[in-house]
């Protein structure tokens, strides 16, 4: 079994090398903006994280063969367990007080756009920090994994098990480019081009740079990390909120699209797409209802101001992203409970959100009126159908096995942490936001606070939950099966 890892570990090598250049960006803002010590942090954190990977490929550099389907989703796995640990080690040299649980539960959160901080008096900390754990939540967003399935083919390795593994939606065996190198090439192109966009509309809007590359990260990212305790409520501007709010919009759609679009120089692919038109619908319903119970019940007296932090903060959290402009935790209690329900599900495949996603959702209500007709008419022929295409058998079972699972995970986490002491708002809603990568749950991990009170326990799971959610569970737990490991 050792042996039949080494080739695992030799990408993985690779993997560690390159990752090794992030250090550089914030290496780079400490040098202008930071004392010396926070410069030697990010120096020797690059230096050590290239070193271990230079070493680990020197001694498996003899083992290359192409990757088996174990072997990619041992891979992918170890990848986002490893990297964590490198990213939390500057953390846990540069932040005060704070403990390793909490700083690899930290960067979890950053690389897999989550945005559930354990950290406080984020103002006060140094900017390369900041921008540290901003910059992670960019690397995250789309995958890790589709940028080294770019680089795979350089090195004479195979990619096509990583991108299944880590691609999100239950579509994983659909290509748009005849090779999976030109696919993940294609997604990152698109990727930047955005952030670019989102980049430059922040500048504009009014942040400085720094803010607006920080921002740009955590809004194309869907991650939601901010440099500032108070989040968006920190520039209560307007312009600001109304570039987030597209550009997040944007990003909770498929980059698959967006490729498409930009390749055929139509937009007939995004409008003719079903899933994003439902997911256009409900943020736009949505919305509506939650200005409509904001005006009822006097939070607001003005309407346009009422309809700013409806959109906002439905925007903000049915795409994952997690952030605020006030606490809309002391909203009416259906409005915060329900903006929690959407980022279960409201993002698209192939977007950088999370949670189960809206095709997921669109073919469960589909099988649900598809089972109501069949107990009327028995014999009725009536298949669940998606974009005029009847949907495979097995693309349902893998649908409704992964929600059973998600079911079953989310209860088993959030018994976990009732059982360590938690009241039950706060285990349950943490557990539905790391597990559905969105961020901010209720009660003391609400809007208001932070994930920093938890015992180092609690914090654990959490960061296991992120993990899960991220790769989507299936992805995770198939390691602890029987039959993985048998030859």
């Amino acid at each position: 079994m050792l042996y039949g890892s080494l080739p695992v570990l030799a990408v993985m090598s690779r993997v560690i090398v390159a990752f090794s250049f992030a250090f550089l960006v914030p290496a780079v803002w400490a040098w202008f903006e930071d004392d010396r010590p926070d410069q030697l942090i990010w120096e020797a954190g690059f230096a050590l994280t290239l070193l271990s990977g230079l070493l680990l490929w020197w001694l498996t550099r003899r083992h290359r063969r192409e990757l088996l389907a174990r072997d990619g989703f041992v891979l992918v796995n170890l990848v986002w367990l490893v990297l964590p640990a490198y990213s939390a080690l500057p953390l846990y040299l540069s932040v005060p007080d704070i403990s390793w649980s909490r700083a690899y539960f930290e960067a979890m959160s950053a690389l897999t756009a989550t945005g559930a901080t354990a950290l406080s008096g984020l103002d006060g900390l140094p900017v390369s920090v900041n921008v540290w754990r901003c910059f992670l939540q960019l690397i995250g967003g789309l995958g890790i994994m589709l940028l080294v399935v770019a680089v795979l083919p350089l090195l004479g390795l195979g990619g096509m098990q990583l991108y299944k593994a880590e691609t999100p939606g239950p579509m994983k065996d659909t290509k748009f480019t005849p090779r999976i190198a030109e696919t993940a090439r294609g997604l990152w192109g698109v990727y930047f081009l955005f952030s670019l966009a989102c980049l430059a509309a922040y500048r504009w809007a009014g942040m400085s740079w720094a803010d607006a590359f920080m921002h740009m990260c955590t809004t194309m990212g869907l991650g939601g990390f901010s440099a500032y305790d108070a989040s968006f409520a920190h520039f209560n501007s307007e312009r600001i909120e109304w570039v987030a709010i597209v550009f997040m919009t944007l990003a909770g759609i498929s980059f698959v699209r967006y490729f498409v679009v930009l390749r055929n120089r139509s937009l007939r692919p995004i409008t003719s797409d079903h899933e994003i038109r439902t997911y256009l619908a409900l943020l736009v319903l949505s919305t509506v209802v939650v200005t409509a119970l904001l005006m009822i019940h006097g939070v607001y007296d003005d309407g346009l101001q009422a309809l700013r932090m409806s959109a906002f903060h439905v925007v903000s959290l049915a795409t994952t992203t997690g952030y605020a402009a006030t606490d809309y935790a002391q909203w009416p209690v259906f409005a915060p409970v329900f903006l929690l329900f959407l980022g279960c599900f409201a993002s698209c495949a192939g977007s950088t959100g999370g949670g189960i996603k809206m095709v997921r959702m669109i073919l469960l209500v589909k099988q649900a009126r598809r089972e109501l007709v069949r107990i009327i008419h028995p014999r009725v022929v009536n298949p669940v159908t998606l974009a005029g295409h009847v949907v495979p058998i097995s693309v349902m079972t893998a649908v409704l096995g992964f929600m059973l699972i998600y079911g079953a995970a989310t209860m088993g986490l959030s018994m976990l942490l009732l059982f360590s002491g938690l009241d039950i708002v706060t285990a349950f809603s943490a557990v539905v936001a790391t597990v559905n990568n969105i961020g901010p749950g209720l009660g003391q991990v609400g809007p208001s606070g932070n994930f920093g009170g938890l015992s180092s326990f609690q914090t654990w799971v959490l960061s296991f939950a992120m993990l899960l959610g991220r790769l989507e569970l299936l992805s995770v737990l198939v390691l602890f099966t029987g039959h993985f490991w048998r030859k």
